[in-house]
């Protein structure tokens, strides 16, 4: 069978061009003509008395760089400095920090530690201190994580998962046995308090907020699909968002001053599997899937986002999906991981769900913080889309994940009204996906010169080569 051609975004010259695409695609993507200097992307933000310098925000990602105990690297240090100098006056992290080794989910994954966390502060601050003159728009915070399902703490190649409930596809797909033990209510109880003691540090580093991770198929995420859980933390609405009340009191008495933010995966698809000429499908019908978030039915989610305000949580980022079974959904590419399936549909359909997810967030709950995420695959054409949301107030800060990776101060040129680097810009090869599934560092391979560089980009290049990757999605 014939795969679809895509239109690669570079091939799209200009505003218009790109806005005739989108209308002949019959998708809905807003785009500015002009990205004004100075203009909406540029606005500070004020959130209860404190004012963020501009819209940008850079993005948790999981990374594949610190030491075996838990501590950051060289290569860390470095992506943190590239965050200080990017120009984003929003900082969620940057990373998914663990809260205990076996919620890691792999062997070098940060976990909660007062120095180095100080110290990575300290870096990232230097770097804006020694760009921008003054740190005092900058807010910072970190997300919190345990990932459950998906935990990896002491081997790239082994799952040592955490389960709230029997998942048959997921079950399958990984291994996990009909009588695997699922993570009993004391055992959550103890997770609760993991959370609780590790925003203590991150509060104690410096840091103004945390976030309480509900996304990608991880612990937090879990929870909201819990429905076939008995007892406390499963079964009906009330339940399923018990653990999340319950980390957030521990929080307030603990560490009153700092500000929480929940990353939310909006909505849920069917897992993914491929199909035999290499596309993405999905494994069972949406109609009969029983085990997501936000499938076929917005309203829970609007019940959730109901809860964050009726719990004082000002931020929330909007993401969906998952990396491990509907990758597509989460992080549009025209270019799969080597161990990956081909896109279903026109990557752009996915960054439109989710910048729509985004927006209805913000149209439906206007005193929420909302960042909005997809953004990176747009390339050329992110600015007009971003600053389109920010000026018509559909969204209040523009993630970017992946893009930093590879052209960290994209924001400082946007802002100050320099062209784009094209070269720079992320093409969406998911190299920086294929090297950690198969224990590498997290970098963008291709395009950035000191990774290009690194003996690990000729073992990526070689793995690549001989079609030998890991099973088990990022």
């Amino acid at each position: 069978m014939t795969q679809p051609s895509y239109r690669r975004m570079a091939s799209l010259k200009g505003p218009r061009e790109f806005a005739d695409y989108v209308a002949r695609s019959r998708l809905t993507l807003g785009i500015d003509p002009e990205v004004i200097p100075g203009g909406p992307l540029s606005q500070s933000y004020d959130l209860g008395g404190f004012k963020i310098g501009n819209r940008f925000c850079i993005l948790p990602m999981e990374g594949w760089d610190g030491t075996e105990n838990g501590e950051p690297s060289e290569l860390t240090f470095r992506r943190w400095r590239h965050f200080g100098e990017s120009g984003a006056k929003l900082i969620w992290g940057g990373e998914a920090v663990a809260i205990c080794h076996d919620g890691r989910a792999n062997p070098n994954q940060l976990l909660c530690a007062k120095r180095s966390l100080c110290a990575l502060r300290e870096c990232l601050l230097d770097a804006h201190q020694e760009c921008y003159g003054f740190t005092e728009d900058l807010l910072l915070g970190l997300q919190l994580t345990h990932s459950g399902r998906f935990a990896k703490p002491n081997s790239t190649k082994t799952l040592e998962p955490r389960i709230l409930y029997h998942h048959p596809l997921l079950d399958r797909r990984y291994g996990i046995a009909p009588d695997y033990p699922c993570l009993t209510d004391g055992e959550i109880e103890g997770i609760i308090e993991d959370f609780v003691k590790a925003a203590v540090i991150v509060r104690d580093a410096g840091f103004q907020f945390v976030d309480i991770k509900h996304c990608h198929g991880y612990l937090g995420h879990e929870f909201l699909s819990a429905k076939t859980r008995p007892g406390r933390y499963g079964g009906d609405f009330t339940n399923r968002v018990r653990f999340l009340h319950e980390v957030v009191a521990g929080i307030r008495r603990a560490a009153p001053e700092l500000l929480i933010g929940v990353r939310l995966s909006a909505f849920d698809l069917v897992p993914f599997k491929i199909s035999p000429d290499g596309r993405g499908e999905p494994e069972e019908s949406a109609a009969e899937y029983q085990y997501g978030f936000g499938v076929n039915d917005s309203s829970e989610t609007h019940h959730f986002l109901d809860v964050l305000e009726d719990l004082s949580i000002p931020l929330v980022c909007i993401t969906g999906g998952s990396p491990y079974y509907n990758p597509h959904a989460q992080r549009p590419a025209l270019f799969p991981p080597s161990d990956g399936y081909s896109p279903p549909e026109d990557p752009l359909a996915g960054v439109a769900r989710l910048i729509a997810a985004a927006s209805d967030a913000k149209t439906r709950h206007p005193k929420l913080t909302i960042v909005g995420t997809g953004f990176s695959y747009l390339q050329e054409h992110l600015p007009n889309v971003a600053q389109h949301y920010v000026r018509t107030r559909q969204l209040d800060f523009v993630g970017l994940g992946r893009m930093v990776l590879t052209y960290h101060d994209l924001p400082r040129d946007v802002l100050e009204g320099r062209l784009l680097q094209t070269k720079r810009l992320c093409r969406t090869f998911s190299d920086c996906t294929t090297g950690p599934r198969n224990g590498l560092v997290s970098g963008c391979f291709p395009l950035d010169p000191f990774y290009k560089d690194h003996p690990q980009g000729e073992q990526l290049k070689s793995i690549k080569s001989a079609g030998r990757s890991a099973q088990a999605p990022l």
